[in-house]
């Protein structure tokens, strides 16, 4: 699984490897982490293009983020590709878990589904909710979910 910088710098070492060292050199630098972990992802024709991404908040100092992105021809309905959206994210977060309580780094997972039923994402709301908060993670959705909402809208287009 390949991740990069926002610049486009391919990482070289594994994302948990990552992460540790990411979070050292920040708390290092006397910077509070927080971590928000989103996915968001298109449809282009018959393909659909995932990115997800690691998002590092410093207290009152900006942030940062990791991403990963993929791509599958495999044809989902709106319900499915947001719980795989939301797969995706627990899967990293559940990776990224053990490390986080270690150093005492807050973790959310953002889903990018909304909460007001007009919009055809809302008919995976419930689900996408129980099975994050099930996991024992911090749930955000729309208009909090700003890691998928926002930054992994980004890096998907």
């Amino acid at each position: 699984m390949t991740w990069r910088k926002f610049s486009g710098e391919v990482l070289r070492t594994p994302i948990l490897e990552e992460v540790e060292h990411t979070i050292e050199r920040e708390t290092t630098l006397g910077n509070k982490l927080k971590v928000c972990i989103g996915t968001d992802s298109q449809v282009k024709g018959t393909v659909t293009d995932f990115a997800t991404v690691i998002v590092f908040l410093r207290e009152q100092r900006g942030g940062f983020m990791y991403i990963h992105q993929e791509r599958t021809s495999q044809k989902m309905s709106i319900k499915e590709r947001m719980l795989s959206e939301v797969q995706k994210s627990i899967d990293i977060a559940y990776k990224l878990c053990d490390l986080l309580d270690l150093y005492d780094v807050d973790l959310e997972v953002h889903a990018d589904i909304n909460t007001n039923p007009m919009f055809k994402s809302n008919q995976a709301l419930h689900e996408a909710m129980g099975y994050i908060l099930s996991m024992g993670f911090v749930f955000k959705a729309k208009p909090e979910a700003f890691a998928s909402s926002y930054c992994a809208n980004k890096m998907v287009q």
